[in-house]
């Protein structure tokens, strides 16, 4: 069919659909969101069961010993609590942005879906390095002591538990950093999809 003033229009089967703007996968978003998932939960899972028993001579009756059986524990420390929290929320977090990466819906209106991401994602990454914080502190108390309270250290004794806590801090913090460099990437997504949403008319 021709119009007015001789130009071609291609109606009907041969007519060629106007694409629909639909956001692609980012796979190297999601596989450094696998990664992170990965490091939080695992240092979650081995600060949760932190746990040594030991037994000390606390005391001598003639020629007998008297001991006593002392337990570290996770819970016994609320900093140390509270990395588990963190840290299992950032677990969460990411388990649910990958779900819904490969299985969610794809729509993304004038990109309120990037921009609640991005907001989640630096309140994970507030969280975790919080978490981080108060358990790197509490560890370092632990392994030296402080003179000045006080306070004896406890690594000497229970080794172990240091070793295992120790380990776990080494994990969350890559994972820390990891959610750090999603953060930033997410909010160059958001600005990257507000410029396009300006931009078209």
């Amino acid at each position: 069919m021709a119009s007015e003033n001789g130009e071609k229009v291609e109606i009907g089967l041969n007519a060629v659909p106007q694409e629909t703007h639909k956001p692609k996968k980012d796979w190297v978003l999601l596989s450094l969101r696998m990664v992170a998932f990965f490091a939080t939960a695992s240092a979650t899972l081995v600060m949760t069961f932190n746990k040594q028993t030991k037994s000390f001579v606390v005391a001598t009756v003639g020629s007998t010993p008297i001991t006593a059986t002392l337990a570290a524990k996770f819970n016994q420390t609320p900093a140390f609590v509270f990395f588990v929290i963190a840290n299992g929320n950032a677990s969460l977090h990411n388990l649910v942005m990958i779900v819904m990466e490969v299985l969610g819906p794809r729509y993304d209106y004038k990109g309120l879906r990037l921009a609640l991401i991005a907001i989640l994602d630096m309140m994970t990454m507030a969280l975790a390095s919080a978490g981080d914080g108060a358990a790197t502190f509490m560890s370092e108390l632990g392994k030296n002591g402080n003179s000045h309270a006080r306070w004896d250290k406890i690594c000497d004794k229970f080794e172990t538990y240091c070793n295992r806590g120790g380990a776990a801090l080494i994990v969350s913090f890559v994972g820390f950093i990891l959610l750090f460099i999603i953060s930033v990437m997410s909010v160059i997504k958001l600005l990257k999809s507000n410029r396009i949403n300006h931009a078209s008319p």
